[in-house]
């Protein structure tokens, strides 16, 4: 009775291993992110991934993401879904807290900008979208 018991945890260890793993991007990615600026309200990301350069698995809150240069990029869950994009550099979106593996799939490099809300101005934005 007890091995699969273990066989079980064993096995939602795994699956649950990407999620419980996602983390600070700045943190875990340093190569691609880097802290601008930061306090209790925001934290301003700057963003630069090379020519088909990928990330790790990380998470962000709330936030805007500004994109710098005109870019293809796939973003890849937890759940093992896909999304790829093509943006314009001007190009602006609000995008909510999401954990996310993010991959530049283009010849040049990408930039972006990251404005991740903390504090009242996240607490703001859940009120909203009630």
């Amino acid at each position: 009775m007890r091995l699969p018991l273990a066989v079980y945890g064993a096995v939602l260890c795994l699956c649950c291993a990407p999620i419980l793993s996602a983390q600070d991007a700045a943190k875990v990615d340093a190569k691609h992110y880097t802290v601008l600026s930061e306090n209790a309200e925001v934290r301003i990301l700057k963003v630069h991934y090379g020519p088909h350069e990928k990330s790790v698995m990380h998470h962000h809150p709330a936030g805007v993401a500004v994109f710098l240069t005109d870019s293809k990029a796939r973003f890849t869950f937890p759940d093992g879904k896909t999304t790829d994009v093509d943006v314009k550099a001007g190009d602006a979106q609000y995008t909510p807290a999401v954990t996310h593996l993010p991959e530049n799939l283009g010849d040049a490099g990408m930039d972006v900008i990251v404005i991740e809300l903390k504090g009242k101005a996240a607490k703001a934005e859940k009120m909203e979208m009630k």
